[in-house]
């Protein structure tokens, strides 16, 4: 093989790996979060977009359908000083990707932690009884 044609097929697999660091393909369901040159840039919606091989990259990708996670029961106290345990549900979806990245360390905890304060302070201000039959009104709070 001559020098031309080694240089040729350098040149093909250099254009072959540019293209495929610049062309991004995001499915259906997801978003990707962009950083150029380690701040935040954009957030890619579905579809293919172009990016700058050297300069931008993907730091994360992110479901944005609907998450369901189940937490441990929480031993929580009614208003007339009995203990109850309490499972939960929690049905969410991402809809702000960048805010979910760098505004906090951990999604799932900090949405345990806000469900657990919220369960205390509804059921605390409840008798058992209502506790016990006010699924809705707990469900709406």
């Amino acid at each position: 093989m001559d020098a031309a044609a080694v240089l040729v097929l350098l040149l093909a697999a250099i254009v072959a790996l540019v293209l495929f660091k610049t062309v991004r393909i995001v499915p259906q369901a997801s978003v990707f979060v962009i950083e150029r040159l380690g701040k935040y840039s954009r957030t890619l919606e579905p579809g293919i977009h172009l990016l700058v091989p050297a300069l931008d990259r993907v730091r994360v990708r992110t479901d944005i359908r609907e998450q369901v996670v189940g937490f441990p029961p929480q031993a929580v106290i009614t208003r007339d000083n009995l203990v109850v345990g309490i499972d939960s549900v929690i049905y969410y979806s991402i809809t702000d990707p960048a805010a979910a990245q760098y505004k906090i360390e951990n999604v799932v905890q900090a949405i345990e932690q806000l469900v657990v304060t919220t369960l205390r302070n509804v059921v605390g201000g409840m008798q058992l009884e209502e506790a016990l039959t006010g699924r809705d009104h707990i469900n709406e709070r």
